[in-house]
C-alpha cells in the first residue's frame, strides 16, 4: 500500500504522516528531509536544490526525480509520499519508476485547506533539527520553550517558514500542483484539513486507506 497526500504547504501532510508512521509503520518519503540530507552531505544535487530551497521556490523535478529515485531502489513499499509529487511530470515519472519495480500508487489523500489558515500554522511552526519533529508556537508547543521533547535539542524556524516566503510557495502550489488532483481523480480521496485536529484527520485517512 503505497499513499500520496497533496495539499498546500502547511496543510498538515507531515502530521498526519507522522502518525501513519508510528501507528501503522509507513515508511514517510519526505522531498523536504531528502533535500536535507543531501544539504547536509553538500552533495551537488543538495547543493542545487539549496539555493531553491532558500528563495522559497520549489525544486525543478529533474533535481527532485533523482532524488527520489535514489531513495525507492530502497525503499518503495508501505510508503507515504508527503511533498511528492507535486506536478504532472513528477507524477509520470514515479508511475514509471514504481511500474519498474512492480509498485504502484493506491491511494491519493487530499488534504484542502484555507490559504490563510496555512500561512497562520507555517509562520508559528518550529523544527527539531535532529528528529524532525514539528511544533508550533501557539498550537502545539513543547513541554520546555525551545526545546524538543524527543531529544533535547534546540527548536529552529526553517528559513520558508517567512510570510513572503510562504505565499511564493502557495502561488507555486496553485500553478503546479493542483492539476494532480485531476491526475488522480480516479484514486483520490478528500479530507477537510482546516477542521478538525490530527487525530481526526488520521481516523479519516485510515477509514479511506483500509477500504
Amino acid at each position: 500500500m503505497n499513499v500520496i497526500f497533496l495539499g498546500a504547504p502547511g496543510s498538515g501532510k507531515g502530521t498526519v504522516s507522522e502518525l501513519l508512521i508510528k501507528k501503522n509503520n509507513f515508511i514517510q518519503l519526505s522531498t523536504g528531509d531528502l533535500y536535507r540530507e543531501q544539504i547536509a552531505k553538500q552533495t551537488p544535487l543538495g547543493v542545487e536544490a539549496a539555493s531553491y530551497m532558500n528563495a522559497g521556490k520549489y525544486v525543478p523535478d529533474e533535481i527532485t526525480i533523482k532524488v527520489v529515485k535514489g531513495f525507492l531502489q530502497e525503499h518503495n513499499d508501505k510508503l507515504i509520499f508527503d511533498g511528492f509529487p507535486r506536478t504532472i511530470a513528477q507524477a509520470e515519472a514515479l508511475d514509471t519508476i514504481l511500474k519498474d519495480l512492480a509498485k504502484q500508487v493506491d491511494k491519493v489523500i487530499y488534504l484542502k485547506c484555507d490559504s490563510k489558515v496555512i500561512i497562520e500554522r507555517l509562520t508559528g511552526r518550529l523544527i527539531c533539527p535532529k528528529c524532525k519533529k514539528s511544533y508550533h508556537v501557539v498550537s502545539l508547543k513543547p513541554k520546555k520553550e525551545g526545546i524538543c521533547d524527543n531529544d533535547g535539542s534546540e527548536l529552529i524556524k526553517r528559513p520558508d517558514d517567512q510570510e513572503d516566503k510562504i505565499q511564493v510557495r502557495l502561488n507555486e502550489y496553485n500553478t503546479l500542483t493542483k492539476p494532480l488532483i485531476e491526475y488522480y481523480k480516479d484514486k483520490i480521496v478528500e479530507i477537510q484539513a482546516d477542521k478538525g485536529g490530527p487525530e481526526d484527520h488520521y481516523n479519516n485517512i485510515i477509514k479511506e486507506i483500509n477500504k
